[in-house]
């Protein structure tokens, strides 16, 4: 097999219970040739066919499910640039200048997702929120100070807010907690919806159900085969398949987490000030934001992959888990679950995805280990696979290179 097969969420997620203009696929009937396959048509494969589109190549993406009914709708959508491992922290694995390298990076990231968002029209519940991390068990206020100085020598702007700013200010009882500042939060199913749109506008196509079983990489073309026997020629193929990981991707440093979020019903009147998104410096963390009509959506618990009958048998214990450590946050809230699912997501030892070409096969390219900032992550890739296939190069493209040592 070409990926792993997973059942990546279980339960109800929010985004499902809500209407979104979705985008046009159809059966792969006959061989076909172009210039990119894409595999996954989640918000990684949407970013990056959109991407790749607008450079003017010819795209297809392929998905063995229906598009965007993977793991994008279990997004919780913080979409952050601050990385799960602190600043200062990733210096000390990757060395100060690339760690600086990567938070720079993400931010401009964010900013892009933003940004062009914005001009291609998408509709996506998108919002600019600044977030709060709070001091927990991994940093403590004099830990937090450590960070504000690694981000602002990084050049970021940021803020740091003691116990009485941060319980005048948000109600929110911790010794300190860090500001940083234009965030997002959006609809993470209208965000890859819309972006697929974009690319079949711009001439890519979508099949689904299209399960590839084997991808053959020779100098000048790639040749993927599907389990009906359709022939797929391409110059480059794309493996954009979340946390079904191609066997042929190295897997050094990446693990499968388990997570687990919900969504409470709408009580504006009880939302915090200013609805920034939180997060902590916990292990695992909990980690919050709000929704148009006023719900939270609360996630965390994360524990190591084991299999899915055990994540998803551990949904109802670890709902009430996350209600009862959001009420102790917010005692005023409705601690209720409207929604409630459980699912998969990749991670890394420095909490940097991989992107770029696989190993050992050419032409071939793989994106891996997204963390807690997947759907920013998602964006550097679209940004990094468009400049290694278009010849044009990517400044950041070693610093997420796969690593063969």
């Amino acid at each position: 097999m070409a990926t792993q097969h997973r059942d990546l969420r279980t339960g109800q997620p929010i985004w499902l219970g809500r209407p979104a203009e979705t985008v046009r696929y159809d059966a792969l009937t006959q061989d076909i040739t172009i210039d990119v396959a894409i595999v996954g048509a989640g918000v990684s494969g949407a970013l990056v066919a959109e991407s790749l589109t607008d450079a003017g190549m010819s795209v297809a993406v392929f998905d063995r499910r229906k598009p965007v009914t993977g793991s994008t709708p279990a997004s919780t959508a913080l979409l952050q640039f601050e990385i799960d491992i602190p600043l200062h922290v990733l210096a000390r694995k990757i060395g100060l200048a690339d760690a600086e390298r990567a938070w720079r990076r993400s931010k401009l990231s964010v900013d892009i997702l933003r940004e062009r968002t914005r001009r291609l029209g998408i509709s996506c519940e998108m919002k600019n929120r600044d977030s709060l991390y709070l001091a927990g068990d991994m940093l403590d206020a004099d830990g937090l100070q450590r960070e504000m100085n690694a981000r602002r020598h990084a050049g970021f702007e940021i803020e740091l807010l003691n116990r009485k700013e941060l319980k005048e200010r948000f109600r929110i009882d911790r010794a300190a907690a860090l500001m940083c500042f234009d965030n997002i939060e959006a609809n993470p199913r209208k965000l890859a919806h819309g972006y697929l749109r974009a690319a079949v506008s711009f001439g890519a196509a979508v099949y689904a159900p299209v399960d590839i079983i084997s991808v053959e990489s020779y100098p000048r073309h790639v040749i993927a085969t599907t389990t009906d026997g359709q022939t797929i020629r391409c110059k480059h193929l794309v493996y954009a398949t979340g946390y079904e990981i191609p066997d042929v991707v190295p897997q050094k440093g990446h693990q499968i987490i388990s997570t687990w979020a919900l969504a409470t019903p709408p009580q504006k009147q009880n939302l915090w000030p200013e609805r920034c998104l939180i997060w902590e410096a916990s292990e695992p963390y909990l980690y919050m934001r709000t929704t148009r009509d006023g719900r939270i959506i609360v996630g965390g618990e994360d524990e190591e992959f084991e299999n899915e009958a055990k994540r998803d048998a551990k949904l109802p214990a670890k709902t009430k888990v996350i209600l009862r450590k959001l009420k102790k946050m917010f005692p005023d809230v409705v601690a209720e679950a409207d929604f409630a699912w459980t699912g998969c997501f990749g991670a890394s030892d420095t909490g940097l995805p991989s992107i770029g070409e696989i190993p050992g096969m050419n032409r071939c390219y793989a994106v891996l280990g997204y963390g807690g900032n997947g759907i920013t992550f998602s964006m550097v890739a679209a940004q990094v696979i468009r400049g290694l296939i278009a010849g044009t190069g990517d400044a950041d493209a070693d610093l997420f290179a796969f690593k063969t040592g």
